[in-house]
């Protein structure tokens, strides 16, 4: 019978921690939590569990593809076939791995599979609202995953494991990877999680974006010039809208004349053509206005990789919870 174990990723995830585990009972081999730096009994509540626990070593920046790779490495003495990955903030459906397992067994071609990950409270605000409607990526073969997804411990072994240094990201340059050692990703019209982003505040969602942004310009200077050309287009888009448009104008409006802020039109008309793509309703248009208003904090996060790329400074962590 193939054997099934989880890894799962957290810091001060606190009650969605407990859920997580919880979760997990009954559907897993194991389970290994590792943790990055807790300070509220996280680590405690993870041993009471059953789960082993793993500590990052805090010496060294904490990022979720370093403690990706901790939870994996610590399976190599009695490794599984298969390695499911869940964040600490997320719950695993209670029949997540009895669908998903038996596609894997049957497509050994696959190296990971995923499905619908959901968040839990999309009323609470518009921004949970939005991470719902990200989660919900087109059914089969896929380019790439997010954190919560069921792997083949060999394909992931072969691919090295995460990129460690990553602060963003690391889930679809792993993938990339993946495709170009020949193996699949594949999304399944299935229920796998449900995420907690307990995003209640702007500041929370802007972070969140400069952080995409940050990811778009270091996925792309990684593999970009790669026939994939990865997150190239996400990269120009963030700079063509988030900081060439504006600053065009304002140049143009101080330098020339007034007449040059009419270029700013350019974004509610572009709010506006989106929301017609995605069939109209409130959802579309608020996706449609944030999708907007998004490529600045975007625009911010790929200045910012360039900026500590020419300098030689390191950017830690961008949180937004």
């Amino acid at each position: 019978m193939a054997t099934v174990d989880a890894v799962v990723i957290g810091r001060n995830e606190g009650t969605r921690l407990i859920a997580c585990l919880d979760s997990l009972q009954g559907q897993v081999r194991r389970v290994v939590y590792v943790d990055s730096g807790s300070t509220d009994g996280s680590v405690a509540a993870a041993t009471a569990a059953g789960a082993q626990v793993a500590l990052l070593d805090t010496t060294h920046p904490f990022t979720a593809a370093r403690a990706r790779n901790a939870g994996f490495d610590a399976l190599a003495a009695d490794p599984p076939e298969f390695v499911q990955f869940l964040d600490g903030d997320c719950s695993m459906d209670p029949r997540w791995i009895e669908v998903a397992l038996p596609v894997m067994q049957g497509r050994p071609d696959l190296a990971v599979v995923c499905g619908r990950r959901r968040e839990r409270f999309p009323e609470a605000s518009v921004y949970n609202r939005l991470a719902d409607a990200e989660w919900d990526t087109p059914v089969g073969a896929a380019k790439a995953c997010g954190g919560d997804a069921l792997m083949r411990y060999a394909a992931l072994r072969q691919a090295g494991g995460y990129r460690a240094d990553l602060i963003a990201g690391e889930e679809p340059e792993l993938c990339l990877r993946l495709a170009r050692a020949g193996w699949g990703i594949w999304r399944l019209d299935a229920e796998m999680t449900l995420h907690d982003a307990a995003m209640t505040r702007f500041s929370q969602w802007w972070n969140r974006a400069r952080r995409a942004g940050f990811a778009f310009a270091e996925g792309a200077a990684l593999h970009g010039r790669g026939p994939e050309r990865h997150w190239v287009a996400e990269t120009r888009r963030a700079i063509l809208w988030g900081a060439g448009l504006p600053l065009t104008t304002l140049l143009g409006a101080l330098l020339s004349h007034p007449l040059w802020l009419a270029l700013l039109l350019a974004w509610p008309l572009q709010m506006v053509r989106l929301a017609r793509r995605w069939g109209g309703g409130r959802g579309a248009l608020e996706r449609a206005m944030f999708t907007v208003l998004g490529k600045l904090p975007e625009a911010l996060g790929v200045l910012g990789y360039w900026f500590g790329r020419l300098s030689g400074r390191r950017r830690g962590l961008i949180e937004y919870k």
